[in-house]
């Protein structure tokens, strides 16, 4: 994705938040036919955090936004936009970005909502970087989050242990030095993927009645065969092509960010990159599938702990349901 305009977007604070409930494998044994080792084994997952009924996606969203801020020492009034990827909205309208920049009096700040299940965040990011480098706005909130647990059948075995609920943001501002920053991004989607992984109930095609709610309509849908292997192969193939396309090695890349699905997915990507273990952020183990939040989430994880330094190449990349994929390079400014 060529930038011709005279700024570079960069990342310039992160923050995330995660509920305090934990819920380990063992939590299924209870009343599920499976296994802590079976789910571990296949997915590369111990736990994931849950977050109280009675809360919605923009309260987490809201605590790992007030993380960044104080991160950056800025307040909420210097922000020009809120991006918000999320497939758990607190509502269909208004959107959550307006929710949030009501509670946090962000006056200055327009936003909206961004829907591309797990690529939700990349695509935000994606988006967001493009009124950076058009020089029309100087700060922008990206925030990818998921209260997973509101769209879980938890009675389906294969669905249930694989989802948790989070919320990590980043923020975008420009610089003139086009060597830093999110270098290149490419984005794709193809919607013959969408009969694998889906939500069938609560749009304008089957909207809310006894019936959709008795066929379990409003939850997450997924034929876990088929969309591993695509996922395997998208997010290896878009990883590796950005990679190439800008000339580097996996010797040259300090992270893979990829989407925190299944450890094997992950381990295929990094593979297809040439990428030793030790070069790939993961949280999945005590999380789960966080959909919007797993990229955001590990880069703040590790840059809270000193891991992630200026100059380093990030690739970030992930795989979702429609289907969406893409990857996004970016050269750490800070």
């Amino acid at each position: 994705m060529d930038n011709k305009g005279p700024y570079n977007a960069m990342i310039t604070s992160v923050g995330h938040y995660v509920p305090d409930r934990v819920i380990d494998n063992r939590y299924f044994e209870q009343y599920l036919d499976t296994s802590d080792e079976w789910i571990r084994t296949r997915t590369g997952i111990s736990e994931r955090r849950r977050l109280d009924k009675s809360k919605p996606t923009s309260f987490m969203a809201i605590k790992a936004i007030e993380k960044l801020l104080q991160n950056r020492g800025i307040g909420i009034e210097e922000i020009d936009l809120i991006i918000v990827a999320s497939v758990t909205p607190d509502m269909i309208y208004p959107s959550t970005a307006c929710i949030i920049q009501k509670e946090m009096g962000a006056v200055n700040a327009w936003g909206f909502d961004l829907l591309a299940a797990c690529s939700g965040f990349i695509f935000s990011l994606t988006t967001a970087m493009q009124f950076i480098q058009a020089g029309s706005h100087r700060k922008i909130i990206v925030v990818g989050a998921d209260k997973m647990s509101a769209i879980t059948n938890f009675e389906d075995r294969n669905t249930c242990i694989l989802f948790g609920d989070a919320a990590g943001a980043v923020l975008l501002e420009p610089t003139e030095d086009k060597s830093i920053g999110i270098i290149d991004a490419i984005m794709k989607i193809d919607g013959e993927g969408g009969k694998y992984l889906h939500q069938l109930g609560g749009g304008s095609l089957n909207p809310a009645t006894h019936e959709t709610v008795d066929k379990r309509m409003h939850f997450v849908y997924q034929e876990g065969k088929n969309v591993f292997k695509d996922a395997v192969k998208g997010m290896a193939d878009v990883s590796y092509e950005i990679m190439k396309k800008n000339n580097l090695t996996g010797e040259q890349i300090s992270y893979l960010v990829p989407h925190q699905a299944n450890m094997r997915i992950i381990s295929a990507c990094a593979e297809r990159m040439g990428l030793s273990e030790d070069k790939v952020m993961i949280n999945i183990h005590r999380y789960g599938n966080t959909t919007s939040a797993t990229i955001p989430t590990c880069i703040s994880e590790y840059w809270h702990a000193g891991k992630v330094k200026k100059d380093d190449y990030l690739v970030l990349s992930s795989f979702g349901a429609g289907y969406t994929w893409g990857s996004i390079l970016v050269k750490w400014a800070y």
